[in-house]
């Protein structure tokens, strides 16, 4: 059976504050994540309204500071909550590892999704 889920971690030299910073702002999305969102607007509490290719979404973005959890979710197709699930941890000697794990979608390879999640975890550093 194919993975059902890509996981990719990448490791910075930026302190995991400031990778918060940036995934704490769920409007960066479409700098770092441009693949999933052109726009996004703010409705209320965690709730988000995504437009990509003129299509729009809603997202809940669920933010854990003691772990230093950020969760994009949104219902899927399926009927399924699911989304891009990140995680920022200390390196023992500085700066910061970020894991993302996101869904390999029905229209999707699991090669696909897991280039998609290395270039964004790439520009989410650069931004930093």
């Amino acid at each position: 059976m194919p993975n059902q889920t890509v996981t990719r971690c990448i490791e910075t030299d930026k302190s995991p504050d400031l990778i918060l910073k940036i995934l704490h702002e769920p409007r960066n999305i479409t700098h770092w994540a441009p693949v999933f969102a052109d726009a996004i607007e703010h409705l209320e509490s965690t709730r988000y309204r995504v437009t990509k290719d003129q299509e729009k979404f809603l997202v809940d973005v669920l933010i854990d500071e003691p772990a230093r959890c950020v969760d994009y979710l949104r219902e899927m197709p399926n009927g399924i909550r699911a989304g891009a699930y990140i995680r920022v941890t200390p390196r023992p000697k500085g700066g910061s590892s970020v894991t993302m794990t996101v869904p390999v979608g029905p229209t999707s390879t699991e090669e696909q999704v897991a280039e998609v999640v290395v270039s964004e975890l790439d520009a989410l550093v650069r931004m930093a």
